[in-house]
């Protein structure tokens, strides 16, 4: 939680930089490396109960509804081969790093954000398949609300959860966009952030679905589309203009597999363009390249801004609906916690025993800062826990050294004062403002 690292640096700063063996009452500066290697080993032993203990105090301590449940996966990178690593594969890396092995954590979590339930998957685990597996056993209560991206939500998913007893609130597979803004609803209205939302019942499959109009969002993607459509006509412009030129790609097969490539590569772009290219029948070669702009409807370019929720739980108006939708932004904010702020990635270990401690251990440390987090902003200080780890840096236990009159040296430990921002974030947690006791010593 305080500075995450590897082991190694881990125990360097417990005996050299740390004062959190004061405050905890343990000798660090007498434990050996090794020691945090067996406590990584003896955590993962038993961390199915660890986690179950953890949630269950969490709702005791908040109070909290369990009718939202939201699910999602993530996966990391390793530093090395990881050979003998029966989870590190290959597969589609959220860093790009495609070149590392990678291994996948799926969580399972509450709409406060606390983990209910994770499994660690192999590198290339297929999303879909994976949310039955999470689900199965958290007996969760028939009116819980499952809350899933477009990734998980097949329709062999779907129908698993309507088997189960589940609502479900997912994003849509579908490509067509619909969107009137007449009759919409607004649901957020934020200067240059509002959202509105368009209710259609499907008498068909008894769901409804809900198309959502962002401002914020409108304005990505079509600075996103105007960038790689730029990009993808001076590509094509580039190509035509080579063609009269001597050592330039100009024969028909590598012309058409050159923009077979630029397509891939501007994918985004590239599905609103009709490209034709002429051929020179006698020399074989191509001799133009001519394009235009296709205008789809109910596509990306046609209803920018505009995304699709679907979902069985028919009672609720589309506000609720929205707002729930949007606890999978919280979701992925929970990610990048781990990722960045308490050191998930990269992963040095090669062991998969290592590597499985090294994930659940930043998941408990999850759960402790979620735990803070959640009594702070209860005070409206709604701090990231990096912010948070800055301004509480400073305070630190120091020693005083004095001379007595009778030649004695009178040795002062105690905690510094704290500022003031540090003094509001203890007050909001009940706790003293100067932590550890004095020590004092006369030698």
């Amino acid at each position: 939680m305080a500075t995450p690292a590897s082991e190694l640096a881990t125990h360097q700063w417990l005996q050299q930089r740390s004062g959190l063996g004061e405050l905890l009452g343990y000798d660090f500066e007498g434990m050996g490396l090794d020691r945090l290697y067996q406590v990584s080993d003896l955590l993962w032993k038993h961390h199915a109960e660890l986690e179950a203990h953890c949630y269950q105090q969490e709702l005791a301590l908040f109070q909290m509804d369990e009718t939202i449940t939201l699910f999602d996966l993530t996966n990391t990178f390793f530093e090395g081969t990881a050979k003998d690593n029966e989870t590190a594969r290959r597969g589609r890396s959220k860093e790009k790093r495609n070149d590392c092995p990678l291994v996948t954590l799926g969580l399972v979590l509450d709409g406060d954000g606390f983990p209910r339930r994770s499994q660690i998957f192999s590198g290339n685990a297929s999303e879909p398949k994976t949310l039955q597996d999470m689900l199965t056993g958290l007996q969760a209560t028939p009116a819980t609300t499952v809350v899933l991206d477009a990734g998980l939500a097949t329709e062999e998913n779907i129908s698993w959860l309507k088997d189960q007893g589940y609502y479900y609130l997912v994003v849509s597979r579908k490509r067509k966009r619909l969107f009137s803004e007449h009759e919409a609803v607004l649901v957020k209205d934020l200067p240059n952030q509002q959202v509105r939302v368009q209710r259609i019942g499907n008498e068909q499959t008894g769901e409804v679905e809900l198309y959502c109009h962002s401002q914020a969002r409108e304005e990505r993607e079509r600075a996103m589309q105007s960038q790689f459509a730029k990009r993808f006509e001076a590509a094509l412009q580039s190509l035509a203009d080579g063609l009269p030129k001597k050592g330039a790609t100009k024969q028909y097969d590598k012309v058409l597999e050159r923009i077979g490539r630029l397509k891939e590569k501007y994918a985004l772009a590239a599905q609103y363009y009709d490209i034709a290219v002429t051929k020179d029948d006698v020399s074989g070669k191509a001799n133009a390249i001519q394009w235009t702009r296709l205008n789809k409807p109910h596509s990306r370019a046609s209803h920018p801004g505009v995304y699709c929720l679907r979902t069985n739980q028919n009672d609720w108006d589309e506000a609720t609906l929205w707002r729930t939708y949007t606890m999978l932004t919280d979701l992925e904010a929970v990610f990048r916690s781990l990722k960045s702020e308490l050191g998930l990635r990269p992963i040095y270990h090669q062991k998969e025993k290592r590597v499985n401690g090294h994930i659940f251990i930043t998941l408990l440390a999850y759960h402790v800062v979620q735990t803070l987090r959640t009594q702070l902003k209860a005070q409206n200080i709604h701090d990231s826990w990096q912010t948070l780890r800055a301004k509480m840096e400073n305070q630190q236990r120091v020693t005083v050294v004095m001379k007595r009159a009778d030649g004695k040296t009178i040795h002062l430990r105690k905690a510094t004062r704290a500022e003031p921002h540090q003094e509001a974030i203890y007050q909001a947690l009940g706790i003293p403002i100067q932590p550890g006791s004095v020590q004092k010593t006369v030698v």
